[in-house]
């Protein structure tokens, strides 16, 4: 997919987004607006149950929002079909969350392999693919390895690999490190950081973690349904 003219990856229209409930709707979006740049990246911070992860959601297109609109690289989601959602998702965004959902049955490589034999890419492509990744995140010795048998620092460094498996436009990141240790945690920053600064990989990041959010180009919380700049969260870089 294109870029829109002026670098815009991806832009976010009064979005509202609310679930049905025994009394008054539960309005969890109420005209939520973000703009974010090609290579930027960007932290979202906010108290739980402001619907954080309901806005990667929906700017990831696993949902569609009750107004407004979600457009990635100048093509609006809500008016495609789930068939081409479904390929959105697989080809031009990348998904880390804070469970790696690695297939248990299947190697780190063959889990990374997995999109690309998904959109339609033959055995030996997606296979060198998935190794070329696993190399970048520090784990060529463990190709071969099924999750069971690798640490929970390297199950999510072998879920990042699979994220940037089809060379997405768009990375979403939702908590992350919030099931590892401290050390696993800052491992898996230092990661993210680098596939930015290397392959100029656009992310979006939902976190708790002030440290870590503040080391994005635009830390913004989540209240009361609206995005605000967080100006005590600074980028230190």
């Amino acid at each position: 997919m294109s870029e829109e003219a002026n670098g815009t990856l991806l832009r976010v229209e009064d979005l509202h987004k609310s679930y049905p409930t025994a009394g008054e709707p539960l309005q969890v979006l109420r005209g939520l607006d973000l703009e974010v740049e090609s290579g930027e990246v960007v932290a979202i911070v906010g108290a739980s149950g402001t619907g954080k992860s309901t806005l990667l959601h929906l700017i990831g297109a696993l949902d569609r929002p009750t107004a407004g609109r979600v457009v990635l690289a100048g093509r609006d989601l809500n008016t495609l079909w789930d068939e081409a959602l479904a390929e959105v998702r697989n080809q031009d965004i990348g998904f880390v969350f804070q469970f790696h959902y690695l297939l248990p049955e299947f190697t780190a490589q063959e889990n990374v392999a997995l999109p690309a034999l998904m959109a339609g890419k033959e055995m030996e492509e997606a296979m060198e693919r998935a190794l070329e990744l696993l190399g970048a995140v520090g784990l060529s010795d463990r190709s071969d390895h099924r999750p069971v048998k690798l640490s929970g620092g390297e199950q999510q460094r072998v879920a990042v690999a699979r994220a940037l498996t089809n060379r997405p436009s768009l990375v979403l990141a939702d908590e992350p490190s919030g099931n590892l240790d401290t050390a696993s945690s800052e491992s898996l920053h230092e990661l993210l950081w680098g596939l930015n600064e290397y392959e100029g990989q656009t992310l979006v990041l939902v976190t708790h973690n002030l440290q870590l959010a503040s080391r994005a180009q635009r830390v913004l919380e989540l209240s009361e349904g609206r995005l605000h700049p967080r100006a005590d969260a600074a980028p230190d870089r």
